[in-house]
């Protein structure tokens, strides 16, 4: 195959690239170019909720496109106003208001600014975040990303941030005692730490002390929400309402949007915040394209059902010594592999030649984030790939 691309010398070296020049896609195939059809269970890292070329995705982006340019935000446009409308309805914030950007790390660097706005008059200047987590490659949510490896080389970054052992019901509670805590950051699931799903006790008792000690609960839902791990946001599944959510990746079906949702009273106001591209035409009218198959196809069933048939089949099939834990939500899922069984990269490689794409989340484990609308044939095909990637390559 041609790898690298022409060309690619000249884009910047960020990315460690798997071996793969892909130039089409289908639902959750892929294809090289040298013809080469793959199971896609990256699925644009979580982003391509219905797929490549979902036919309800592009006729809604062919159709903004054909309609109106970017516009800036001095402008009300109708597919900013109905996917706000949609996603306060949808989500379990009561009286929630929405503030549009492109990306996951925007979402959170918004989210940042809010909450400390929220706090400053109150002398409340610290955010707590978890250890583990990860919150994006800017300035303020790489501060609040709890991996010293992806921070050091950046540091100093700010001062107001305050770590904490993910799932220390103790420490988060020591960590707010102080009474200087604007906000609790979390994410439910953990996705660049390993795919974590935190306790739904230890997510209720987050709640609770937030409320007792006067700080706003906010979680990250970039990787987790938007219907991946079956409900709009995966902190429903433990019943828990926080006070500010942010949302990416699969909400776009692909373009890029990023969105923070928040309580009304909590707002921003006018010059507080911005962004140019945020809410454009077209990314909006493919979210609710998104959310419209969603719901139509009743698709959070779907991502239910195919998550836990992933589980139970890698439990199975995955020979023995191989998979430590089986984890998840939905179809965000992962795999850690037993301690000196097998190396991720060459785990992902013996994937790719069955041709089966995925990625890692951490040193250690396996990550699948395909396409909502997966089948049972496609989840048995990617397990038995798996499966036989492992007995190849365990030592």
């Amino acid at each position: 195959m041609t790898f690298p691309p022409p060309g690619e010398s000249s884009v910047m070296g960020t990315y460690a690239r798997t071996p793969v020049t892909l130039v089409r896609g289908q639902g959750l195939r892929v294809t090289d170019d040298e013809g080469r059809t793959y199971l896609d269970m990256v699925g644009g890292l979580g982003a391509l909720s219905l797929g490549h070329a979902h036919p309800r995705w592009v006729a809604a982006v062919e159709g903004a496109a054909r309609t109106l340019g970017l516009t800036s935000n001095l402008f009300a446009t109708p597919a900013q106003a109905a996917l706000a409308e949609r996603l306060a309805t949808l989500l379990p914030i009561p009286d929630a208001r929405v503030f549009f950007c492109n990306s996951g790390a925007e979402a959170n660097e918004a989210l940042l600014k809010l909450v400390r706005k929220h706090g400053l008059p109150e002398g409340r200047p610290v955010v707590v975040a978890l250890e583990g987590s990860f919150h994006g490659r800017t300035i303020g949510a790489l501060a609040a990303t709890g991996q010293p490896a992806k921070r050091t080389a950046f540091e100093p970054l700010v001062g107001w941030i305050r770590f904490v052992p993910a799932g220390d019901e103790a420490a988060m509670r020591e960590a707010l005692a102080p009474g200087d805590v604007a906000a609790v950051l979390l994410e439910p699931v953990l996705g660049e730490g390993g795919v974590l799903p935190l306790d739904t006790g230890y997510l209720r008792a987050v709640r609770a002390l937030c409320d007792e000690h006067g700080a706003l609960m906010a979680v990250d839902e970039v990787q987790a929400g938007a219907g991946r791990c079956g409900a709009w946001l995966s902190i429903e599944l433990a019943g828990v309402v926080p006070d500010v959510a942010s949302l990416a990746k699969a909400l776009g079906g692909g373009l890029p949007i990023g969105a923070l949702v928040a309580r009304a009273d909590l707002s921003f106001a006018p010059g507080d915040h911005a962004s140019t591209f945020g809410g454009g035409p077209v990314p909006c009218a493919a979210a609710l394209a998104v959310l419209d198959v969603i719901q139509e196809e009743d698709l959070l069933a779907n991502v239910t059902e195919m998550g836990e048939l992933l589980r139970t089949e890698v439990t199975r099939l995955a020979p023995a010594g191989t998979i430590a834990e089986v984890r998840g939500r939905g179809l965000l899922e992962g795999f850690q592999l037993a301690s000196g069984s097998a190396d991720v990269a060459d785990v992902l490689t013996a994937l790719r030649t069955r041709g089966v794409l995925a990625s890692s989340a951490g040193p250690d484990a396996i990550r699948f984030t395909p396409a909502f609308t997966i089948t049972a044939a496609e989840v048995d095909e990617a397990v038995k790939a798996l499966a036989g990637a492992l007995e190849e390559v365990a030592t």
